[in-house]
């Protein structure tokens, strides 16, 4: 009773969260002079929660539907985008509204200009407030070219102005931004959480004998005599933990960044859906590999085969914001740079809490019932996934 409760609880707490891509928009700006063409991708599923599209609530948006908001998209969007020079401010105009696909989804593509008093701007002051009030984890993906030099930011609640320089790119602040935006993407992305967590739960425990039946010495009286040995588990120490968490880390580590690195460069290019899916298949197994022992001690190996997979889930992000190749390399430097960080703080809390645990019927019960619950909670994720319907993610 009290493990059947305690399913129920972890699965109420894990059914809220979102393993798929976060709220991300895709803004980008072209310099002309004066005059300043922009694009703004902005998910559909998110304008429907904020301003309501679906105009008979039979949860599928149509093109009439949607068209027929077109004003309201614009007028919801603008208000929430500042875009001024140093000699004052520069008013955005809607242009034109369409319909475009990224690897997430639909998204409305609003199209706009502006014009700026003055001189052609050195610089360019954005604000940025799109769903700051209902979403507090969105961001705004943002790259403004002039003059052929291409800079990126990223906009959040937490940051939502800022000054960009026309004349000298500040790579160094880009690359800052992409190393935040990676720690920030691992920390919710959910499933690649729980995929990591389900093979580091073992580390503080290993499969064994007995110290007392490894002593046992041959004896005449027990020569011949079949030896039934009791499997148990042995608590290792704090340094072999370590080793072995470090093994599982690295191999994660390496193969999510050679997949992350080749589909941001658009070397390898696999579809959303298999890749979802099959993220929330590495979970199921990765946990299941708690209860039986599917890898029979090869979590390391386990890590590297299902990390390659995790890669293409990370670089959706990039490679949705189209960045050219200068800037991309730098942005993919920075995002895989803070997925470590953001990885190796979950590892830094993780392992000392395991270690001083291993020995409690409390670890036990995450380590098995936690274990069932997260491969339930994928096994739910895997079908929204596969089939294209939500049944449990926000």
């Amino acid at each position: 009773m009290k493990r059947c409760l305690f399913i129920l609880l972890l699965c109420a707490w894990l059914a809220p969260a979102q393993a798929h891509k976060p709220s991300d928009s895709y803004l980008s700006l072209a310099v002309h002079g004066q005059q300043i063409d922009g694009q703004w991708d902005i998910a559909l599923r998110d304008l429907d929660f904020a301003i309501g599209l679906d105009g008979n609530g039979d949860g599928a948006l149509t093109w009439n539907e949607i068209r027929a908001r077109h004003e309201a998209i614009a007028a919801y969007a603008l208000q929430r985008l500042q875009v001024a020079s140093d000699q004052g401010v520069c008013p955005l105009k809607a242009v034109e509204q369409l319909i475009d696909h990224h690897t997430d989804g639909a998204y409305s593509v609003l199209r706009f200009q502006a014009s700026c008093p003055g001189a052609a701007p050195a610089s360019l002051a954005i604000g940025y407030t799109l769903f700051a009030d209902l979403d507090p984890q969105h961001k705004g993906l943002f790259k403004i070219n002039s003059g052929g030099n291409t800079q990126t930011a990223i906009f959040d609640p937490d940051s939502p102005r800022q000054t960009i320089s026309l004349a000298a790119p500040d790579r160094l602040a880009q690359f800052g931004a992409y190393v935040k935006h990676g720690i920030w993407h691992i920390w919710i992305g959910y499933d690649h959480i729980l995929f990591l967590l389900s093979l580091l739960l073992p580390a503080v425990l290993l499969p064994g004998i007995s110290e007392q039946q490894k002593r046992l010495n041959p004896t005449a009286e027990n020569r011949g005599r079949t030896l039934r040995v009791r499997p148990q588990t042995l608590h290792l120490g704090l340094n072999a933990a370590f080793i072995d968490v470090f093994k599982v880390v690295t191999a994660f580590t390496l193969a999510h960044s050679i997949t992350l690195s080749l589909a941001s460069l658009s070397l390898i290019s696999l579809p959303s859906r298999w890749v979802e899916s099959a993220i929330a298949a590495s979970v199921i197994l990765a946990a299941l590999n708690n209860l039986l022992p599917l890898f029979r001690g090869k979590r390391p190996v386990a890590a590297f085969a299902f990390g390659l997979i995790h890669g293409f889930g990370f670089a959706s992000v990039l490679r949705d914001l189209g960045l050219p190749q200068g800037s991309l390399l730098a942005s993919l430097l920075g995002f895989n740079v803070g997925v470590e960080l953001g990885q190796l703080a979950i590892v830094a809390t993780f392992l000392p809490l395991a270690w001083l645990l291993r020995k409690t019927w409390l670890y036990r019960q995450v380590l098995t019932v936690g274990s069932l619950a997260i491969a339930l909670v994928a096994c739910v994720w895997l079908v929204e996934r596969v089939a294209d319907i939500k049944l449990i993610s926000a």
